[in-house]
């Protein structure tokens, strides 16, 4: 693993909200807005964006938390500014602070984490979890 990084640095996605982003489960719609999942998957996305600089060839990523606070919704046809700032790394786990914008509204805030681990690791983890 390599650190390019430092406390601050940012990385930045946007997610065009679709209604296939929307709040449902197998017994139908909920809200007409996006989703915690959906806005899970962003934020994870935005701060792996460092991972894929730090990772060796030999090495993956693998989350271990999100956190999210909803501020507002978002909508079908809105477009989510989504920034990740680097917080901290501790030994291989990158903690990441979220920031999610519809516009200059606030949609939501939150964290990530994630540790970069060899994939025989990660497989050999896996592997014994099913066991």
């Amino acid at each position: 693993m390599q650190n390019p990084f430092q406390e601050g640095d940012t990385k930045q996605y946007q997610k065009f909200i679709t209604e296939a982003d929307y709040a449902q489960f197998e017994a139908g719609l909920v809200h007409p807005v996006c989703s915690t999942f959906s806005l899970a998957q962003a934020m994870e996305w935005a701060s792996r964006l460092f991972v894929l600089e730090m990772k060796e060839i030999d090495e993956e990523g693998i989350g271990t938390m999100v956190h999210i606070e909803h501020h507002s919704p978002a909508f079908a046809g809105e477009t989510l500014q989504v920034e990740a700032t680097f917080k901290t790394l501790h030994q291989n786990e990158l903690r990441c602070a979220i920031t999610v914008k519809a516009g200059q509204r606030l949609v939501a805030t939150g964290q990530t984490g994630q540790k970069i681990l060899k994939k025989e690791k990660i497989h050999r983890l896996l592997t014994n979890s099913r066991n």
